[in-house]
């Protein structure tokens, strides 16, 4: 049996669905929380019945609801983006390049890690809908290509999508007082007090550090690949199923106030308002100098606008979004359960024991190589920027404090371990194995390369900046 087959079939038995995860490190959680943080003088059937107290209120944070909420959304929407008609005639002209398997993992790594540093979701779509698509053209034509790295070319963007604009802790930390909320009940009112109203992203995603990690995936990741589809070999005719969507509606006729869902200069309209004052937003208020505006919130107001446009009509965009929908399901369900484990660590003192121990084994100089690599274990566990940015966010705060790191810095060093093992966990390729009917095990040999070669271009930033 290949290593890659007995890996995959580690992950198949080993690890249960990321709901069960997240449950379960809830209970481990909750345990410790008892067996290390108990008060003397609490009996422990009353201070377990506290900390369930502490769990159910982390779960229905409202703040972090409402992250839950613009995740979703910003995974929607871009999605809703990538089956829009110009995506695809964009896919459509860049698939007549792709006519082998060298030209089309140059092409797809491209363009997959350019779109997913503007939007996460749309890059996982945009990724696998453009390698189905070098699949069927190649099907149609009888070329022989090695499909299983072409799918392992789309879900590139997965390793870099935390350092680009819709990075869950990047967007989080740019909003004004976010950090002072999540510090509440670890930092002292004076602690609060001295912490950065936001990290903007002139500070994070537009930093010279980061400048230099995205340029080097964006250059050296579709060259490598290029390079190894040269000298590799599986090549073969793809055997694809047929698939359909449902975006396009169908030609039907309508009467009354049905006119406004198929009418495009309704929703060009309104289109064009929404992305006017983003615009407007964008350049004319104060905030504009240091990317202050960019926030979940007006990422997903300037998605909303194109989603709509690119659609053309109500009814389609609608469609779109009944199809992307179910993208979004894990975190409707688990933020909630990350957001408890949040509030325990928080309430029974858990983060600044995490944080002390990060604080006895690190200096200026290691932190943010311990951060990345705990990150990308975390990741294994929590496949999720956003409930990972919940649950280590406060404990990777104090740290950073406490030493006198760069916060900045330390936040892009969990985006980036965050995003590596991406390409080891497969519950993020789940859409793209859906879309492009290949299987974990068949793209695993390649994400996995990629995944060495990432950790050296952002290990590379974090050791020159």
């Amino acid at each position: 049996m290949k290593f890659t087959d007995r890996y995959a079939k580690v992950f198949q038995y080993l690890l249960p669905s990321p709901f069960t995860i997240a449950l379960i490190l809830t209970i481990v959680t909750y345990l410790i929380a008892l067996i290390f943080t108990q008060p003397a003088e609490e009996s422990t059937g009353s201070y377990a019945l506290e900390v369930l107290g502490f769990w159910e209120e982390g779960l229905w944070q409202s703040a972090l609801m409402v992250f839950a909420m613009q995740m979703m959304l910003i995974l929607v929407l871009g999605h809703v983006l990538a089956l829009s008609p110009a995506v695809n005639r964009l896919l459509n002209g860049l698939v007549k390049f792709a006519n082998n398997t060298a030209n089309a993992a140059l092409l797809v790594t491209f363009f997959t890690i350019a779109v997913a540093l503007f939007n996460w979701g749309l890059g996982l779509i945009f990724g696998a809908i453009f390698a189905r698509k070098v699949a069927e053209n190649a099907k149609q034509n009888n070329l022989a290509i090695n499909y299983p790295l072409i799918g392992a070319a789309g879900y590139s963007g997965l390793m870099v999508w935390h350092g680009g604009i819709s990075g869950s802790s990047l967007t989080k930390v740019a909003e004004s007082g976010h950090l002072k909320e999540m510090m509440q009940g670890v930092f002292s009112t004076s602690q609060i007090a001295q912490l950065p109203d936001q990290v903007t992203f002139s500070e994070t995603v537009f930093s010279s550090m980061n400048a230099f990690a995205s340029l080097g995936v964006l250059i050296i990741l579709p060259l490598f690949l290029y390079l190894l589809a040269k000298k590799g070999s599986g090549d073969r005719i793809p055997q694809l199923e047929q698939r359909q969507s449902i975006v396009e509606s169908k030609e039907e006729k309508v009467v009354g106030a049905e006119r406004l869902d198929k009418s495009r200069w309704f929703a060009t309209f309104l289109s064009l308002v929404i992305l006017f004052y983003a615009i407007y937003k964008a350049f004319f208020e104060p905030t504009n100098s240091t990317f202050g505006f960019i926030t979940p919130d007006y990422l997903n107001f300037v998605l909303l606008g194109m989603g709509i446009l690119l659609h053309g009509t109500f009814s389609n965009f609608l469609n779109a979004v009944n199809e992307a929908i179910g993208g979004a399901a894990g975190i409707l369900i688990q933020f909630p359960l990350y957001f408890g484990i949040m509030g325990i660590m928080k309430s029974t003192g858990l983060v600044q024991d995490f944080s002390a121990f990060f604080i006895s084994i690190s200096n200026e100089n290691t932190f943010p190589i311990f951060t990345m690599i705990s990150a990308g274990i975390v990741n294994v566990f929590v496949p999720s920027g956003g409930g990972q940015w919940a649950v280590q966010g406060p404990i990777l705060i104090q740290a950073s404090e406490a030493l006198n790191i760069s916060l900045p810095k330390s936040i892009m060093a969990l985006a980036y371990g965050d995003q590596l093992t991406n390409m080891l966990q497969p519950f993020w390729a789940l859409p793209l194995l859906g879309i492009t009917g290949l299987k974990a095990k068949e793209i695993l040999p390649y994400s996995l390369l990629l995944m060495l070669v990432g950790s050296l271009i952002y290990l590379s930033a974090l050791l020159l900046f």
